[in-house]
């Protein structure tokens, strides 16, 4: 790929940013949403229990997760060879159609089938986006160029999501999936326009990218992320209940928390692309520490507007900054399947979406109130700390660095060393 000015580069960050935007609001909107969502697509259960009819409404929640699960490793695994810009392309069209179906689907079962389809190309996208990125970045920027993707997604739940809040609560909650279907279309003509064209890896095959599923560390890495991160999604699915019925906050308010949580996942994934570069399993100890101590935090003043919002504010910070640092490991114990752990982050951090937002649900429909997901989830750390303490052994047990991360990975087969992240973009570019 050419050498790029500093603006063209810029424009073309800003273009992969612009996706995750749209992800960013297309994932999350829902959660500030939720009890209108239950109260339309479930009138009869909510006029009878509105927390059993929330508790079932984060299927849709749950549906979303799951597509983004299955979608990521199908669709990185067959495309890896495609045009990269091509291919992002083609992804950011199948979220707008996807999207938009949403918003018109007339039936609960058909909402929870169209977020599903809508949420395919989600794992695929970032993971492209975060190869293109690290590339466009250059040698050792890895983490920080996963982070100017993921900051498009941080920055929505900003400004994005809270407006788009405010318009489903105002006009309804499919006026609010039309907006952001806009969004998405805005990224297909901002990606055609700003990002180079570059060709994908001319030398994957399925076999190599189906490869990494064999690396044990592959598995550790992916179930830290999946179990661990559920903790984030138990507790964030049900940010409005939380803040109208334990708080006691008006309705109109919660666009507000909303723009609070996305501040500290803004500030959280840019400190967690840093700490990913000096360390990533280092940086995963840390943020998971954090996390926990926020949640304590969170359960204990949520009561108070103070307590709410500081408390959002930290358990957000502490969650996004895992996400860099997680899948700048991926990328460490991934070997040549580089497309595969890029999009693999994203299936195995939707799987704790998915798993996250099931258990808040389960424990509210069971009477236990809207404090209990958060316990949900610093519960949730404790497997996803041992997943982790698993891969720092395993690191060791082949003699790798296990907590800072540098030194060249080594093939499990051949003892060779392997290509890391940079060698596979250079090799996939020149």
């Amino acid at each position: 790929m050419p050498s790029l000015s500093r603006a063209r580069t810029n424009l073309a960050l800003l273009a992969l940013a612009l996706g995750g935007f749209g992800i960013g609001a297309t994932e999350f909107v829902a959660m500030g949403l939720l009890p209108e969502l239950a109260r339309d697509l479930l009138p009869s259960l909510y006029a009878d229990s509105p927390e059993d009819a929330i508790g079932r409404a984060g299927i849709l929640i749950s549906a979303y997760a799951a597509g983004v699960v299955v979608g990521a490793p199908t669709i990185a695994v067959f495309a890896a060879r495609l045009p990269r810009r091509g291919l992002l392309v083609a992804l950011a069209t199948a979220f707008t159609l996807g999207t938009f179906a949403s918003a018109f689907a007339p039936t609960f079962e058909l909402v929870v089938a169209a977020r599903f389809v809508a949420a395919l190309p989600h794992g695929a996208y970032f993971g492209v986006a975060a190869l293109v990125a690290a590339s466009l970045m250059g040698p050792g920027n890895r983490g920080r160029g996963v982070a100017i993707v993921l900051s498009g997604l941080t920055v929505s739940n900003v400004v994005g999501v809270p407006l788009i809040t405010a318009l489903g609560q105002a006009a309804g909650w499919r006026v609010a999936y039309i907006a952001v279907s806009v969004i998405f279309a805005l990224t297909v003509v901002a990606i055609r326009l700003a990002v180079p064209a570059q060709a994908g890896d001319p030398h994957a095959t399925v076999r190599r990218e189906l490869s990494g599923f064999a690396r044990g560390r592959v598995w550790l890495a992916l179930m830290t992320g999946a179990i661990g991160f559920g903790g984030f999604f138990a507790v964030y699915s049900y940010v409005a209940p939380l803040s109208t019925e334990v708080t006691r906050l008006n309705a109109s308010m919660v666009p507000w928390v909303l723009v609070v949580a996305g501040l500290g996942m803004t500030i959280g994934n840019l400190a967690g692309g840093r700490l990913a570069d000096h360390g990533p399993l280092r940086a995963v100890f840390w943020c998971f520490g954090a996390f926990a101590v926020s949640l304590v935090l969170l359960a204990l003043t949520a009561a108070s507007p103070i307590g709410l919002f500081g408390g959002m504010f930290l358990v957000t910070a502490a969650a996004a900054a895992l996400s860099p640092a997680i899948q700048t490991r991926l990328m460490d114990v991934a070997g040549e399947s580089q497309t595969l752990a890029a999009a693999g982050n994203h299936a195995s951090l939707n799987l704790g979406n998915s798993l996250g937002a099931a258990l808040g649900g389960a424990v509210i429909a069971a009477q236990w109130g809207y404090i209990a997901p958060v316990w949900v989830g610093l519960a949730l750390c404790v497997p996803g700390v041992a997943f982790a303490l698993a891969g720092a052994a395993a690191d060791r047990r082949r003699g790798a660095r296990p907590i800072s991360g540098q030194g060249p990975q080594r093939s499990e087969a051949s003892g060779r060393p392997v290509l890391d992240e940079d060698s596979v973009l250079d090799g996939a570019t020149t």
